[in-house]
């Protein structure tokens, strides 16, 4: 066996690997603090490392991204999973996004995540698709038990929420609770009501959908 197998290369995989690891803890510091669209330089920089040593190790954004946030937004689908087993429809969707909106309140990256949409990163579309497929078990359920009313779509639910999520990071400035309360106004426009008045404009489509939460961020390369 040569020199080389026995001496410098195991300890160049531990350095690399070691530096992978840096960046992994680095980057999900830092989109926690300032999102997605925070510079990759100063993830660079918070892991000690060169621009160049991260460009290796995460080609792109959405690399990173995937890497830090693939073992974290399994909460998310797990809670998904415990709400579509609950025989209420609205007691499951209230549990559920009271779940979903914990998360966009602890996590400045995750609310960027499940608020708007970035392309290629694997977890990230699996969960949205695990989400709006929860969504729309719910609210199936919810109208079918006339606990919601029958005009609501699931496009109608994700976009709302969506933008109501987008001010969860202001509104926990205020208060890390804030977010309870225009929360609870909203889902009250969901029940069915005598007063209610029929919704104006069709619904969006999911591609539609998909199309104002590329819009809303984040756009840094």
């Amino acid at each position: 066996m040569t020199a080389g197998v026995n001496g410098p290369e195991p300890v160049r995989r531990r350095d690399a690997q070691r530096n992978r690891d840096l960046l992994v803890a680095a980057a999900r510091a830092v989109f926690a603090e300032q999102g997605l669209d925070a510079p990759l330089d100063v993830i660079a920089r918070r892991a000690g490392v060169g621009n160049a040593t991260l460009y290796r190790n995460f080609p792109t954004r959405a690399a990173l991204v995937d890497e830090v946030f693939q073992d974290a937004l399994t909460g998310t689908m797990a809670a998904g999973e415990q709400a579509r087993t609950v025989e209420d429809g609205w007691t499951g969707l209230l549990g559920y996004l009271e779940a979903v909106f914990a998360g966009l309140a602890a996590d400045r990256g995750t609310n960027d995540l499940m608020t708007t949409h970035l392309e290629g990163v694997a977890s990230l579309e699996a969960v949205h698709a695990h989400n709006r497929e929860t969504v729309d078990v719910l609210l199936r359920r919810g109208r079918d038990q006339g606990t919601v009313r029958a005009d609501v779509t699931t496009e109608d639910l994700l976009l709302a929420l969506a933008a109501l999520g987008r001010t969860v990071p202001a509104l926990t400035v205020a208060d890390p609770d804030a977010w309870r309360r225009p929360l609870a106004l909203f889902l009250d426009g969901l029940r069915p009501s005598p007063a209610m008045s029929k919704l104006p404009q069709p619904p969006l489509t999911a591609a539609q959908l998909g199309t104002v939460l590329t819009e809303l961020g984040p756009h840094q390369d």
